[in-house]
């Protein structure tokens, strides 16, 4: 490869990266903000899905501390298309960040780095789905026996 070339694909890659993460940011603070102070949420959700030969779990609390766990290997120098897979990660730990939340990503097996990668999306859906609905249990209460997930 020449040198111009690949200066070419690494700010490419830079921009991306870049643009990649603003994602994960925009969305944790969309989902920070759409929280507000957490009351009468069920706080943790998980999921565990299978997706062919792909086995991916997901677990999140939108605890107000941020915390981020990617088990998920493989992806180094895979691409989909034109997105470099290890960017998933960077996207998957803003949004942990900006959300204030505990978010674990795990790869139990499979090698599809496309499966991988969209079987990561649907479990994280859907434990976001999980952790964010209203407990009617909690009568509006704040899930902590600190009684507060913002401070």
């Amino acid at each position: 490869m020449t040198a111009p070339r690949q200066r070419r694909i690494e700010r490419v890659t830079k921009e991306t990266q870049i643009t990649v993460e603003d994602v994960g940011l925009v969305l944790g603070n969309a989902f920070k903000d759409a929280l507000g102070d957490r009351a009468g949420i069920v706080r943790y959700g998980w999921a565990t899905l299978p997706m062919d030969e792909v086995m991916v779990t997901c677990a999140v609390d939108f605890s107000g501390r941020p915390a981020f766990v990617w088990n998920v290997p493989g992806l180094d120098g895979k691409w989909i298309g034109t997105f470099d897979c290890e960017l998933a990660k960077e996207l998957f730990a803003a949004f942990a960040t900006r959300a204030e939340c505990n978010l674990h990503v795990n790869l139990h097996y499979g090698g599809n780095a496309h499966h991988v990668i969209e079987c990561i999306f649907k479990a994280f859906a859907r434990a976001c789905d999980a952790a964010t609905k209203i407990d009617p249990r909690l009568g509006g209460a704040v899930p902590s026996t600190k009684g507060t997930l913002t401070e």
